[in-house]
């Protein structure tokens, strides 16, 4: 179950929900980290939470996550037990959050899940074949091996007749063994649906892999001309590529937002807070953008935030908008935002600060207001368009 339909499962089951959004386990010596532990117990009670929700959490704090510092953790408890124990192998993105109330803060989890992208990972050798399934920030998920033909596979230096035998026995047989590799590769494709495919290796196995694929597998391929399997190969420029390969793909998702949303002259998108809450209130939202820095900053609206509804539309600015669902509680508008997307199926991502310098300043600008993609243009705008 992906981390959206959890979460939604969360927010229409009800109930009374304690939320910790916490840095993960470090490298602190252990008297420390139980400090921190105690700490966040201590300021979930002080803030109204249950003690056992409190206590649940401290515990479940307690087992270390087992990812290399910085991480970040997001832990729900209700009615003393955890409902949700997630981990993030890159650091917490905003402030620490720790709350108690009749629903859970969804936000942190959805903002490290809009930054998270599947993708393969294929070091190859004449030979042989490293395949993982992986997402950002958070390691493998599956591995795969090939294991080739290794018969005939050194191109010796014979000369005259025989060495041309030779070179064209050793090609054939590279050539079946990163079919075999191309095969593995379009399978994974097909099931996991990865947003590209790094390729690393081998030069002469990197060309024949790459031939072996479909055209629209092709186009997934991000060539990394390192050997990783090489001795003295320097593996950072493998993480390097596949780092700015994922960037540019969370970039190019937003940017493909912001396009849908300009569609028709503006009637294919919303924009602001009033007429994304609309939208919203009528299940039009494909995709919602969220600046991080309303996230982390405050909102827009001064901070009067937006009703909770316990039925459809879900979500209203007071409550002549509610058509008669009931008001669970008011809530900051981006998480307001969000927990309606959510219920409506939409999908979130939060656009981040742009990379820089860990001394650079961060750049002084307003906070962006709130845009959708709509699944349908409003006829009446489309008219006005027109």
């Amino acid at each position: 179950m992906t981390i959206d339909a959890r979460l939604k499962e969360f927010i229409e089951r009800g109930g009374a929900w304690t939320s910790a959004y916490v840095d993960g386990s470090g490298s602190l010596p252990q008297v420390e980290e139980e400090a921190r532990e105690k700490s966040v117990r201590d300021r979930l009670i002080a803030d109204g939470a249950p003690t056992e929700d409190a206590v649940a959490i401290e515990r479940a704090l307690a087992q270390r996550n087992g990812l290399p510092s910085p991480s970040a953790r997001i832990v729900f408890a209700t009615g003393g037990e955890i409902a949700l124990d997630e981990s993030f192998a890159d650091g917490r993105r905003g402030p620490e959050r720790l709350s108690h109330g009749p629903l859970p803060e969804i936000l942190p989890a959805l903002r490290h899940a809009s930054g998270t992208v599947r993708y393969l990972v294929v070091e190859t050798s004449r030979d042989a074949a490293d395949i993982r399934l992986e997402k950002a920030a958070r390691g493998a998920l599956t591995h795969t091996s090939v294991e080739g033909d290794s018969d005939d596979m050194t191109k010796v230096q014979a000369g005259g007749w025989s060495h041309a035998n030779f070179q064209r026995s050793a090609e054939n047989t590279w050539k079946r063994n990163q079919t075999d590799v191309a095969a593995a590769v379009s399978e994974l494709i097909r099931e996991e649906h990865p947003a590209f495919v790094a390729v690393a290796g081998d030069v002469r196995a990197r060309q024949l892999l790459v031939d072996a694929l479909g055209s629209a597998e092709r186009e997934l391929v991000v060539d990394i001309d390192v050997h990783a399997q090489a001795d003295g190969a320097d593996l950072t420029d493998v993480d390097e590529a596949i780092a700015q390969a994922v960037e540019h793909h969370v970039r190019d998702r937003i940017e493909r937002i912001r396009d849908r949303a300009a569609e028709d002259s503006g009637s294919g998108g919303a924009e602001g807070i009033d007429e994304v809450t609309a939208a919203l209130q009528q299940a039009r939202v494909d995709t919602l953008l969220l600046d991080g820095r309303m996230l982390d900053d405050g909102t827009p609206d001064g901070g009067a935030g937006l009703l909770a509804l316990d039925a459809p539309p879900w979500i209203a600015s007071d409550a002549s908008e509610s058509l008669g669902a009931g008001t669970i509680c008011r809530l900051p508008v981006p998480e307001a935002l969000a927990r309606a997307a959510v219920l409506t199926d939409a999908g979130v991502m939060v656009e981040e600060e742009e990379p820089r310098a860990d001394d650079a300043a961060r750049d002084e600008r307003p906070v962006r207001q709130p845009l959708a993609s709509l699944r349908w243009a409003d006829p009446d705008e489309g008219d006005e368009a027109q």
